[in-house]
């Protein structure tokens, strides 16, 4: 049994209304505050060098949790963004430049954390010439020269389709190359009306054609239906994708989309299961799983897939 706001019909989800009342959270949704000298001292290396992270600027639920392991994923190209997606509560005001200098401290915070991994994500720059692709590869090829174990993992945007753009960041070579399709196309237009979902797609499709270990991720609770995230499953896997995580959607504030539902632990398993069986290689799926959240399992997988 799923929990679900039955003020919205299935055609014309919460999505399309931000005045909507605001479902209760279940109890498996509840998460405990960050501590400890773990969670200050990633804390504290973050602001030494002044860099952003997805988790605050997302409210990520797993914060707490992931800090305190010593586990952050850093945002690159400041903290303000291009676009509008209305699930998303990174702000939305005019960029900065980039920081010319955040490749080479991105690397030594790192170095610094003695970290073996280290996910990357940033804000969608379309303000800039090359959607901020160069940038991207600085900083993974500071990454690799400072700290040349680490297995670096990348969230990007999708850089307008450009093939010239992602051809950059694939020259950088990541070990993990991921990009979020985050809903069903239905929902595209209420969620993310700046993205385009078979262009998603394709960036996909061309880092697997490439060569790369690829990553996607589904938000579940907007108003999908099962059979809409079953065909995003299959295009997915069509596409090469090889990790998938499915999490639930939850509202930043008032002004962002409404939940529509809060999909139940059973059903995240089921569909885990649907995916295991369409081929993926890695799947997460349960309520409070997010893409920038490293899962236990997921370091075997890439390791055994680049045989090391």
């Amino acid at each position: 049994m799923k929990t679900s706001n039955n003020h919205f019909p299935p055609d014309s989800p919460a999505a399309g209304d931000s005045a909507a009342p605001r479902l209760p959270k279940p109890p498996w949704l509840r998460v405990r505050a960050g501590g400890g000298d773990a969670f200050r001292a990633t804390r504290d290396r973050l602001r030494n060098y002044r860099l952003h992270t997805v988790c605050e600027a997302a409210h990520c639920p797993n914060l707490g949790h992931c800090w305190s392991c010593g586990r952050a994923t850093i945002m690159i190209l400041g903290d303000r963004c291009t676009r509008g997606c209305r699930f998303c509560n990174v702000d939305k005001l005019k960029p900065l430049p980039p920081d010319p200098d955040e490749p080479a401290a991105v690397a030594r915070a790192v170095a610094e954390s003695g970290l073996r991994e280290v996910v990357l994500t940033s804000v969608t720059r379309d303000d800039l010439p090359d959607d901020g692709a160069g940038h991207w590869a600085a900083t993974i090829l500071a990454i690799r020269e400072q700290c040349p174990g680490v297995m670096i993992e990348v969230l990007v945007p999708d850089f307008r389709g450009s093939r010239e753009k992602a051809a950059v960041v694939f020259a950088a070579a990541p070990d993990v190359f991921g990009h979020n399709l985050e809903t069903v196309p239905r929902l595209y237009a209420s969620a993310r009306p700046q993205a385009v979902f078979e262009r998603s797609l394709e960036l996909l499709r061309r880092a697997h054609e490439a060569g790369f270990i690829t990553k996607t991720s589904l938000m579940l609770g907007m108003g999908e239906k099962p059979e809409e995230v079953g065909m995003v499953m299959r295009q997915a896997r069509d596409a090469g994708v090889g990790i998938l995580y499915l999490g639930q959607y939850l509202q930043p504030s008032p002004r962002h989309l409404p939940v529509y539902e809060y999909v139940t632990p059973e059903q995240f398993a089921a569909y885990g299961e649907t995916a295991r069986a369409l081929g993926f290689g890695f799947v997460a799926s349960a309520p409070l799983v997010r893409s920038s959240y490293h899962e236990e399992g997921q370091s075997d997988y890439v390791r055994s897939v680049r045989g090391c």
